[in-house]
């Protein structure tokens, strides 16, 4: 029975994702991996990083030889900022993006994104928060004021479907039965895309200057 218990307070993540300037032409191929890789993204935008934000997104860097070039770099161009989220969000996430040094990352995670994207260990294509109190700092520089708790499931979960998510789909199989559409599947997604209060805000292509 406790094994069972345990099982249903698994919790879902969330954490914050770059794509840097180097492989901001490889944002959409980069997404859909990211999509595959049973993550959602919760908020997105692009983003010109200003030197003064890149220097306290890298803060734990500070001092290093390196960092004066890590923070001129990401802030050379714009950047894809994402809140994604699944259970082990962080870990899964780090494994994803592989080895900072994509040279490395090459040889040893030849499937990770930064061997796929990356070229060294400075344009290594994307940026992963490596804790979890980094991944809450973090998201808050670049998405203030957005919620980095983790998001229960199992009962708590049952409990959100009960309440928010089975009345708008009774409503929508009601109207289904009632229009008799002769693609019933195609006409419900998009009648529950159309009429879904509770889908994620995800935000596209919100520039922002610097």
């Amino acid at each position: 029975m406790e094994k069972a218990q345990c099982a249903a307070e698994v919790y879902v993540e969330r954490t914050l994702a770059l794509i840097k300037p180097d492989a901001i032409d490889n944002a959409e191929e980069i997404e859909e991996i990211v999509l595959r890789s049973g993550f959602t993204i919760l908020q997105k935008r692009k983003v010109y990083l200003s030197p003064e934000l890149c220097s306290d997104i890298y803060a734990a860097h500070y001092g290093k030889m390196f960092f004066p070039s890590l923070t001129a770099f990401m802030s050379s161009g714009p950047t894809i900022a994402m809140v994604i989220a699944r259970d082990q969000a962080i870990a899964y996430w780090r494994e994803l993006i592989g080895p900072a040094n994509s040279v490395k990352a090459k040889q040893t995670h030849p499937g990770s994104l930064r061997a796929l994207y990356g070229t060294d260990d400075l344009k290594n294509a994307v940026h992963g928060s490596e804790t979890f109190s980094a991944a809450e700092r973090e998201i808050q520089f670049v998405f203030p004021g957005a919620t980095v708790d983790p998001i229960p499931t199992g009962e708590v979960a049952m409990q959100y479907l009960s309440r928010f998510v089975n009345p708008i789909l009774l409503t929508g199989l009601t109207e289904l039965c009632k229009q008799k559409p002769t693609d019933p599947i195609t006409w419900l997604a998009d009648w529950l895309i159309a009429n879904n209060p509770n889908k994620p805000n995800i935000q596209e292509g919100l520039l922002e200057e610097p």
